[in-house]
C-alpha cells in the first residue's frame, strides 16, 4: 500500500487508475481499493484527486498562470472537474483562493501543514 501510494504522490499528474496501482501493490483491484481505503482513510481516487488540489493550492497562490493551465498541470482533465472537486476539498473556488493573494513566505513545513484541507 505505501508504495502505492508513493507512486500517486510522485506521479500525482499522470493519469493513474486502480489496476495500474494494484499493480504496484502486487494485489488485485479490489483487494487493493479495500485494503488502501482500510488503510488510509479514503479511496485511492480520492486520495489522488486530495492530492492534486493541494498541488493546485500551492500554484494558485504562489504564480500567475491560468486556473485551466493549473488544471491541466496537476492532472485534470476537465475544468468542470477540477472546480467541483477543489470546491469540495477546499471550501471555495480555485479564483477566490487565488484571490487571498500570495502566500507568505514561511518555512514549507509550516505552509504544508497550514494548506492541507482537512
Amino acid at each position: 500500500m505505501l508504495r502505492a501510494r508513493d507512486t500517486m504522490d510522485r506521479h500525482y499528474a499522470e493519469p493513474l487508475d486502480v489496476a495500474a496501482l494494484a499493480r504496484v501493490a502486487h494485489v488485485s483491484p479490489a483487494h487493493f481499493a479495500r485494503t488502501f481505503r482500510a488503510t488510509f482513510g479514503e479511496t485511492p481516487h480520492r486520495y489522488l484527486q486530495r492530492r492534486r488540489v493541494e498541488r493546485a493550492m500551492f500554484l494558485l497562490r504562489s504564480g500567475d498562470r491560468s486556473v485551466t493551465d493549473i488544471c491541466v498541470e496537476v492532472g485534470f482533465t476537465s475544468l468542470g472537474t477540477f472546480s467541483r472537486t477543489f470546491r469540495d476539498i477546499v471550501g471555495e473556488t480555485p479564483s477566490a483562493y487565488r484571490a487571498r493573494g500570495p502566500l507568505a513566505p514561511v518555512p514549507t513545513c509550516f505552509a504544508m501543514s497550514w494548506m492541507r484541507p482537512h
